[in-house]
């Protein structure tokens, strides 16, 4: 193996923790549904990868396509802003709607416990999984995938696979982190407004994507 593959691959783990931490909709949404929806923390594990594994393959898809047929670096630019604004707006509908819904409980005085939520019926996993693959991971492709596709097949792959797992592992501490110090936190009588809070939150997710944050 190249040296310079070497330091691409060293590049894409930095790039895939750097490039998770700086997005808090890659962990707040989880952390606020989590503790709304009642989520155990293995499932709340499970979610956030599953979630976090559409996301990184859905750009390697899309990137591989791109290179295979001789796509252009600005068409699938392009095509992967598209695709940031797609979820952006996926997360501000769904994180206000669900808001809407949070207020309409509170104000009919049907406490949004999470007890009182049927957790094995709710779409809310699928929702946020069809946002994630939607949404792109932006420095994959122009800044990992087209240096690696001048080495061979097996560097893409060795670059997507580092850049996978380091986007993974920290969408998964960081959700861990947050979710053990909102524990820690003496908010019990925020309890009832946990959804009006998750619902707010996704909604703020999508307005900083939008604002390019």
């Amino acid at each position: 193996m190249s040296s310079e593959l070497w330091i691409l691959m060293l590049t894409a783990a930095s790039l895939g923790t750097v490039h998770t931490l700086l997005g808090p909709d890659h962990y707040l949404p989880f952390v606020a549904m989590a503790k709304a929806r009642g989520w155990s923390t293995p499932r709340t594990i499970g979610i956030t990868l599953a979630c976090g594994l559409g996301h990184v393959a859905s750009s390697i898809v899309l990137g591989s396509i791109g290179i295979a047929l001789g796509v252009g670096l600005g068409q699938l630019e392009g095509i992967e802003a598209t695709r940031g604004d797609w979820a952006a707006w996926a997360f501000l509908l769904f994180g206000s709607a669900y808001l809407i819904w949070a207020i309409w409980k509170l104000s009919t005085n049907k406490h949004s416990h999470s007890h009182e939520v049927p957790k094995n019926r709710s779409l809310t996993p699928w929702v946020l999984f069809l946002i994630f693959v939607l949404g792109p991971c932006e420095p994959l492709i122009p800044l990992l995938m087209f240096p690696a596709a001048q080495h061979s097949l097996a560097g893409i792959i060795a670059v997507s696979s580092v850049f996978a797992i380091s986007t993974l592992l920290t969408m998964v501490a960081a959700v861990l982190t947050l979710h053990y110090g909102t524990n820690l936190l003496k908010v019990n009588h925020l309890h009832k407004y946990t959804h009006a809070i998750a619902g707010a939150t996704v909604t703020l997710s999508g307005a900083l994507i939008l604002l390019g944050l």
